[in-house]
């Protein structure tokens, strides 16, 4: 769940999901894929560990990568104590440990904080915090253009369509042109897909599609 509306509120600010990986909580681990990502992308993000229980190894693990230390921030933990009162124990005050040399990104629609470690934005796991916590986010970097789409539906196959996708993809090699059969819809077999940041490119793709389609064809342009 949260990945898809990690890739939805990406594609709106024109930046491109490029890799998803999956793992366990283990620093170690953390620590390799977290120094590989973030050198290979312009931005990473994960998701979950960064609470105050034995699995909480997020935050090691994205220190151990950057080579910092964790340390506490002093706001954070202000925050907490403001929070919780006399109810103030240290595994509350855990979640106010950064890695060091991190920012907190904040936003007017969230009462904490996001900790971001240069191009790495350290996300909670829970869904519905994870959605809200990516308006910080979308704040800090919009200003892009963001992705737009055009689909067709017909009722020819992949099969019979390759050759004209294959016209289409080379024609327009800066659009990203997708194919996606469907078998249990009668309106239609296959649905095709045109993505790209220039609408009059997008928009030629796939009216160049819809021109070398036969007599009858498509069932249906959007």
């Amino acid at each position: 769940m949260n990945v898809h509306v990690l890739a939805t509120t990406l594609r709106g600010l024109g930046i491109e999901l490029r890799r998803v990986v999956m793992i366990l909580d283990e620093i170690d681990v953390i620590e390799r894929e977290v120094r590989e990502l973030a050198a290979a992308h312009d931005y990473l993000f994960t998701s979950g560990g960064v609470g105050p229980t034995h699995d909480d190894v997020t935050i090691a693990g994205v220190a151990r990568a950057f080579g910092v230390p964790v340390v506490q921030d002093p706001s954070l933990a202000k925050m907490l104590r403001e929070h919780y009162k006399e109810r103030t124990t240290d595994g509350h005050l855990q979640m106010s440990m950064i890695p060091e040399g991190a920012s907190l990104e904040s936003h007017e629609s969230l009462r904490w904080p996001t900790i971001r470690m240069k191009n790495t934005w350290l996300l909670p796991g829970v869904p519905e915090i994870f959605k809200m916590k990516l308006a910080v986010v979308a704040a800090h970097l919009s200003g892009g253009v963001g992705f737009l789409s055009r689909s067709v539906f017909t009722k020819m196959d992949e099969g019979d369509l390759k050759a004209i996708l294959d016209a289409v993809v080379a024609k327009f090699p800066d659009v990203s042109v997708g194919s996606y059969p469907k078998w249990s819809d009668e309106t239609y077999r296959t649905k095709l897909t045109f993505d790209g940041r220039d609408v009059a490119r997008v928009d030629a793709a796939r009216d160049a599609f819809v021109a070398m389609l036969p007599a009858g064809e498509p069932q249906r342009i959007e």
